[in-house]
């Protein structure tokens, strides 16, 4: 007659959580260490800034229509008007967007400006 099984050996079963234990331990350090490292901006006056530097001024109104010095651009020649002005404004594109405004149209004046060649870009409301 066969002796009936009444034990579990959990010797394989310890192997297996001291190795994740010490796996564990190997990488929780390295987990600290990603990230992004962001340099947070200065709260400035609007005022101020416009004053100081030449800045590009476009206004994205709550009809999404765009606006440069008071006159309106159409959205098909956003990229040419941006890319015009961009000699005469070397310190970028400040947008100012009215709280109304639609998402798309203020992505389309940045992908515009991008397209322009400029590369400091800056939201206002």
């Amino acid at each position: 007659m066969r002796d009936s099984f009444n034990e579990i050996n959990i010797t394989p079963l310890t192997d297996i959580f001291l190795v994740l234990l010490i796996i564990m331990m190997v990488i929780a350090p390295m987990l600290d260490q990603q990230g992004l490292n962001l340099a947070v901006p200065e709260v400035v006056n609007q005022e101020q800034i416009v004053k100081d530097s030449k800045i590009m001024n476009f206004t994205v109104t709550s009809d999404n229509r765009y606006l440069f010095d008071g006159a309106e651009i159409a959205a098909a020649d956003i990229e040419q008007a941006v890319a015009q002005r961009a000699k005469d404004y070397p310190d970028g594109l400040l947008i100012q967007v009215d709280e109304d405004a639609e998402h798309g149209a203020v992505v389309k004046l940045m992908d515009g400006a991008r397209n322009a060649g400029v590369t400091s870009i800056s939201l206002a409301r």
